[in-house]
């Protein structure tokens, strides 16, 4: 699979969640380049913008899209890694702040 296909795939199945791609087409596209590159890496599509440990058990909780995206977007609009959005993000109608890490400190250590 490419990037512009896995763009492709989970455009349509998370627009039906209600969750959109960023507009800044560059940044999506060097994730969707990092999510497979991780999947050849690990076996699996861990977020791109956080260290995995490489232990699918002890990474689940940021196998993209992270147990942390609903929060982050019901909070700030954005993912952390601001490739998940809300339509009020892509129209500019929210202010677009530094999305904090929520992932627990103790998860960060291997």
């Amino acid at each position: 699979m490419d990037a512009n296909t896995l763009y492709e795939n989970l455009k349509r199945i998370q627009q039906a969640k209600g969750y959109y791609f960023s507009q800044d087409r560059a940044h999506v596209m060097g994730l969707m380049e990092a999510l497979l590159l991780n999947k050849e890496r690990y076996g699996y599509m861990v977020c791109p913008c956080r260290l995995a440990s490489g232990d699918r058990e002890a990474d689940k909780d940021i196998i993209c899209p992270c147990v942390y995206r609903e929060p982050d977007v019901r909070e700030y609009g954005s993912c952390y890694c601001n490739l998940y959005v809300s339509r009020a993000w892509n129209e500019g109608t929210i202010p677009h702040e530094y999305v904090p890490e929520r992932r627990p400190p103790e998860k960060m250590m291997f």
